[in-house]
């Protein structure tokens, strides 16, 4: 039967994780080892790729869109990268990144629907995390300013918690400030305050 599971997979071309068997017949030696023998027969159904499922559903909302984007993966052992490129993404990015969030749980949500483990993407358009990550810790650093300066704490807009971890990381070893969320998803925001 091992044989047979070898087999198919070869032909697949795929590692044993992706492939779910079935066994249709089991194998019989036979009389004599002559005499009414058969090889074993075995079902293997392809199971999903998450990254390949993200990737697809993602190409059918910006289809739908009218967007034509290229699509480029990165993946390490805590996530999956997918980076965007193309004309015209500031529709798929919305108002500081909500559209962008939007999308990236829903792509989630795709990826992890037939998965046994547990995948985390993250996805970008035209770099734009990267280019928020700079404003909010210039933010940080000119908000810590105006809190020693005036000595009265500062409360930020409401933002994500993937935002809201760039400020506290940026502050978290200020020598004056401290920083600390207050109130309920989704007006969670940040207040800096003199140590």
């Amino acid at each position: 039967m091992e044989e047979a599971v070898r087999s198919g997979i070869s032909q697949l071309g795929v590692n044993e994780d992706r492939v779910k068997v079935s066994v249709l017949e089991q194998p019989n030696k036979g009389l004599f080892g002559l005499i009414g023998a058969r090889n074993a027969k075995v079902e293997l159904e392809l199971l999903p790729d998450a990254e390949e499922e993200a990737v697809n559903f993602l190409r059918e909302v910006t289809e739908a869109m009218g967007l034509k984007v290229q699509i480029e993966r990165k993946s390490d052992r805590e996530q999956t990268s997918l980076h965007l490129s193309g004309d015209d993404l500031g529709i798929l990015i919305g108002r500081r990144g909500q559209t962008l969030d939007a999308l990236q749980y829903l792509v989630n949500i795709a990826a992890n629907r037939y998965s046994d483990r547990h995948i985390r993407i993250v996805l970008d358009a035209e770099q734009f995390r990267e280019r928020r990550r700079q404003t909010l810790e210039s933010l940080s650093d000119r908000m810590a300013g105006r809190v020693v300066r005036t000595k009265k704490e500062v409360v930020l807009e409401p933002m994500s918690s993937q935002e809201r971890k760039i400020i506290h990381a940026r502050l978290q070893s200020h020598p004056q400030v401290r920083t600390y969320s207050q109130g309920d998803e989704p007006h969670r925001c940040i207040v800096i305050a003199l140590k």
